[in-house]
């Protein structure tokens, strides 16, 4: 309940934190899931609430609907974040869960915000809980959650995909700044289409993104009636490119380098590699993975182009960055134009498959070393027997006597 004091508090929080939505009513996106039909919205109207994995992006409005749903259902909700609280907490907030079922019929909601970062012993003891009914649970996470959760929690959760925020979602958000008043300055409504573009193109469908970049730009001029597309940019001199290294999006990306430079679209390709290079990527990672393109989908199509990446990794190692990017984009480039055939890779998981299933046959007796007489006697070929030279031996298999007809090579 609000008191004397809680309008101190409102004003020291961040724009995105005021301006967050208090009901369904006020919520922007994902509208598969809380519109008219959504499953949430139903789930919260009828108060039936089931445990659920929040998944998507940044800024796309998990932990806002979870408020959301704090504030309409007739449970207990309590909220932790996975970063600061761990089984300890989760142990003595079951615990009361446990009474307030027992003694007074109170469901318990629990919301989990990261809850990808609890390792998966962690995450194992949500289960025996889950399975009991004593709490109700909703994590919300950014990571993919196949990846990073126990698919025993899994199965007992349903997992609810958020999309990133469109561009009309973002303005949506914008446009209410305008109608609140917010420490002692009203943040209105841009006039000037060109800014609003601006930043909404920044924010990349992360609604706190965009907020943030208001409050900076209102802290920095004050007058935001009078803003121009090239304040903006002065306040805004390097854009930080959405991209983790240890997540998800290092994987999405590099995947669309591979496909693209598969595909022979070459400005696809060094698109998606300058995404990697200017986000800070290491870039003797991305030219690993271009020089396995270069033996795995070029081959023998093109046998220079593993020399030219290769050549390309050693560019960039000796140059370092910025200057060794030119060579990068060379090989990707060259790659990318290059013709493909994926023979020896074929043959490769061919022969990989005979190794595993069927019998390691002994080495015929014309292709073992003979360094003995006796061996030579028996038939090595190093030192007698049937000589194997260059090009096929007539009248003789050089592959164990099941794989006496196999072709690899095709």
């Amino acid at each position: 309940m609000d008191n004397l004091f809680s309008t101190n508090l409102k004003t020291s929080q961040p724009l995105a934190e005021q301006l967050r939505p208090q009901g369904l009513k006020d919520f922007v996106g994902q509208e598969q899931l809380v519109g008219a039909n959504g499953v949430i919205r139903k789930l919260i109207e009828q108060d039936r609430l089931v445990s659920m994995i929040f998944w998507g992006p940044p800024g796309s409005g998990k932990t806002t609907l979870a408020k959301i749903i704090a504030e309409q259902t007739k449970a207990k909700f309590i909220t932790l974040s996975a970063v600061s609280a761990g089984v300890k907490e989760l142990r003595v907030i079951v615990e009361q869960a446990k009474n307030d079922k027992e003694l007074h019929q109170q469901r318990t909601v629990v919301f989990i915000d990261e809850i990808h970062r609890w390792n998966k012993a962690q995450q194992d003891v949500l289960l025996p809980y889950l399975e009991q009914g004593i709490i109700t649970l909703i994590g919300a996470t950014t990571e993919n959650p196949s990846f990073e959760l126990n698919n025993a929690l899994l199965s007992r959760c349903q997992v609810f995909v958020f999309e990133k925020l469109s561009n009309n979602n973002i303005k949506n958000i914008i446009d209410r700044i305008g109608a609140q008043c917010v420490v002692g300055t009203r943040y209105i409504a841009f006039p000037r289409p060109e800014v609003i573009d601006l930043i909404v193109n920044v924010s990349d469908g992360d609604a706190r993104v965009a907020l943030n970049t208001i409050e900076l730009l209102q802290q920095t001029y004050t007058d935001l009636s009078k803003l121009t597309v090239t304040d903006v940019k002065t306040v805004l001199e390097k854009v930080a490119l959405r991209y983790d290294r240890a997540g998800e999006e290092h994987y999405n990306i590099i995947s669309a380098l591979h496909k693209t430079m598969r595909a022979g679209d070459v400005n696809a390709a060094l698109y998606w590699c300058g995404r990697m290079l200017f986000a800070g990527e290491d870039p003797l990672f991305v030219m690993r993975r271009v020089v396995e393109f270069a033996a795995e989908d070029i081959g023998l199509a093109d046998p220079p182009a593993l020399q030219i990446c290769i050549a390309a990794y050693q560019s960039a190692h000796f140059l370092g960055m910025p200057e060794g990017q030119y060579a990068i984009f060379e090989a990707v480039a060259y790659c990318a134009k290059a013709p493909k055939s994926r023979s020896v890779y074929n043959a490769a998981k061919l022969v990989e498959k005979d190794i595993k299933d069927t019998p390691n046959s002994p080495v015929p007796m014309h292709l073992r070393n003979a360094p003995t007489k006796l061996m030579s006697a028996k038939g090595g070929s190093a030192f007698g027997g049937k000589q194997v030279g260059y090009g096929k031996n007539i009248g003789q298999s050089n592959l164990p006597e099941h794989l006496q007809d196999k072709q690899y090579l095709k």
